[in-house]
């Protein structure tokens, strides 16, 4: 068994435009691995200083020597989690910090040349070491799930079968688990790229139905990768498994367990102790991760600004007290067959627990349960029986079930306008070469460009729909690059490949400047156009964005408190 502290990276972004337009100023300093904040209040204070493993400065440009770039993420936490990965531990990387801190840009990134993010380029590293195998007694195996927790519900993001919200339950022997979530399996990195993809256009979706500008739900990305050697001399083959969990999170419910776990790592406490991990269905489901059988990585994403003082403080010290927490880490040699050994003797005891107590009736012939007992053994053994026939699923029956899945999402996303390849290949973002559509535009960049939509001529009668920030009321037609918003959240553009080609050729020895169009161009052409009444509307939705800053950063604030106050009384 290796115990290992978490490694704690922290990295600040660049202004936003919502930091420079309020004339923010940087508070946040570093040098090699020290980070300082600087109280913008209390300037003549001395700064307050943090140490960790990483302190990424992302603030300025690349031309910056001391910029830290994706690839440098990347190449100090994704390279070194993947080799712990090829040694059969499990590992697990979450993003840690307020709202719009640059989680989801460190953690998935662009499609951009360069500005991948963790996830995409570990994935892509692990196909391109797979396939430099020589050894022909050693095969590898990699299947996928994407699970996104939004007020305590968790949903499926790959299987569009999975409507409402899944059952997180706890097994005797395999621990928390999401029940009926869907494991795909693929056999290189675009396959894994079209899931990615497929799950982030899953959850624009989902935020769209709900008025969300932006995604305020967690996301899971978990990987399970499995090495098989065959063993000449025995005939026999031995397994290691790699459980992979990158986490998207922000504070309160995750702080809480950071606060426990290193109270108790800092004194003698025993393990025992109480950890509030049931507090929340991410800590709950991750609870190896943190703390336990796991090699874990934290990167704390902080903005640069004054007027995020208190909530970049609050982060920096939940970072602090990661430090102090210490994993487990054992090499998952050859689980499946323990596992599988493991689940039959469960279900035996169970029989015999039935049987014992004159409840053989319960037992059909062929050795499963019926259904018309709540007594919890018969529920666990159902489970099991479960785990057990997916445990023993053959890859040739993953490929056939992940890909009888692919083709009911295709079709679920083309009724209900999203557009598939042409091909009616897997879903990818694309532009389809003559129908003009409209693209999706999100405060998330993440979620922007992520669907595609074919329309009709013609607004609805009363519709609320403004075309280039100017409200319209009779049929208008419209133009390559035209900003269409529906209602107050919903922000489109509108694409016409035939009139962009002619574009192009007319700009071809142009050199093309000027502000990209996407949501927070449409959303300020938007006030621009229609005056005090929306821009106090927008003010008003910026007001409880910070209000939920305030109460997140309050509640933190109270647990750290509490923790120091405990450990005053313990001195």
């Amino acid at each position: 068994m290796a115990s290992s502290s978490v490694k704690v990276a922290v990295r600040v972004r660049p202004f936003n435009s919502r930091e420079m337009n309020r004339g923010a100023k940087c508070v946040i300093q570093m040098q090699d691995k020290s980070t300082c904040i600087i109280n913008p209040k209390q300037p003549k204070e001395a700064p307050k200083n943090f140490t960790f493993d990483y302190s990424y400065w992302s603030h300025s440009s690349e031309e910056d020597p001391s910029f830290a770039s994706q690839r440098k993420v990347y190449q100090d936490i994704g390279e070194e989690m993947l080799l712990h990965a090829f040694e059969g531990y499990n590992v697990c990387i979450f993003a840690y910090g307020q709202t719009g801190a640059g989680k989801s840009y460190t953690m998935m990134g662009k499609q951009d040349p360069g500005q991948q993010g963790i996830i995409p380029q570990m994935c892509e590293d692990l196909f391109r070491q797979t396939a430099d195998n020589t050894d022909p007694d050693l095969s590898f195996s990699v299947e996928v799930s994407y699970m996104e927790i939004y007020c305590e519900r968790v949903r499926d993001l790959l299987n569009p079968k999975s409507r409402g919200a899944l059952r997180v339950r706890e097994h005797p022997i395999m621990g928390p688990y999401v029940e009926d979530l869907s494991k795909m399996a693929v056999t290189n990195y675009s396959d894994i790229a079209d899931l990615m993809d497929t799950g982030n256009k899953a959850r624009t979706v989902a935020a769209t139905n709900m008025n969300e500008t932006s995604s305020r739900s967690h996301a899971v990305f978990t990987i399970l990768f499995t090495q098989r050697r065959h063993d000449n001399m025995t005939s026999l083959d031995t397994e290691k498994v790699c459980e992979g969990a990158n986490i998207n999170k922000s504070l309160t419910t995750l702080g809480k367990v950071i606060s426990a776990l290193a109270d108790m790592h800092g004194s003698k406490k025993r393990r025992s102790d109480f950890i509030p991990y049931r507090d929340s269905v991410l800590t709950w489901l991750l609870r190896e991760n943190l703390g336990g059988n796991s090699r874990t990585a934290m990167i704390a994403a902080l903005s640069p600004a004054d007027i995020n003082y208190e909530e970049i403080l609050s982060t920096l010290r939940y970072a602090d007290r990661a430090k102090q927490i210490k994993c487990n880490a054992v090499i998952n040699e050859d689980p499946n067959a323990r596992l599988v050994r493991e689940l039959k003797e469960e279900v035996n005891r169970l029989k015999e627990l039935l049987l014992s107590q004159g409840l053989s009736n319960l037992i059909t012939a062929s050795g499963k349960y019926t259904h018309t007992h709540a007594n919890p053994p018969n529920i666990n053994s159902q489970e099991t029986e479960k785990i057990i026939a997916e445990l023993n699923e053959t890859w040739e029956e993953k490929l056939r079930k992940t890909d009888s899945i692919r083709q009911e999402r295709e079709a679920l996303l083309a009724e209900m306008g999203v557009s598939v390849k042409e091909d009616g290949g897997t879903v990818g973002v694309f532009s389809p070469k003559r129908t003009p559509h409209l693209v999706n535009l999100n405060e998330d960049p993440l979620m922007s460009e992520c669907l595609i939509y074919y329309i009709k001529d013609g607004p609805l009668v009363g519709a609320e729909t403004y075309v280039n920030g100017k409200r319209i009321t009779d049929g208008v037609v419209l133009k390559q690059g035209n900003r269409i918003v529906m209602g107050k959240n919903h922000v489109f553009r509108f694409n016409h490949p035939e009139q962009a080609r002619l574009e192009r050729e007319r700009s071809a020895t142009q050199e093309q400047q000027g502000e990209p169009v996407d949501w927070s161009y449409a959303q300020k052409e938007l006030l621009e156009k229609q005056g005090i009444d929306i821009k106090q509307e927008m003010e008003k939705r910026l007001q409880d964005l910070e209000s939920q800053y305030r109460k997140e950063k309050e509640e933190a604030d109270q647990i750290l408190e509490q923790q120091r106050l405990v450990r005053k009384d313990t001195v």
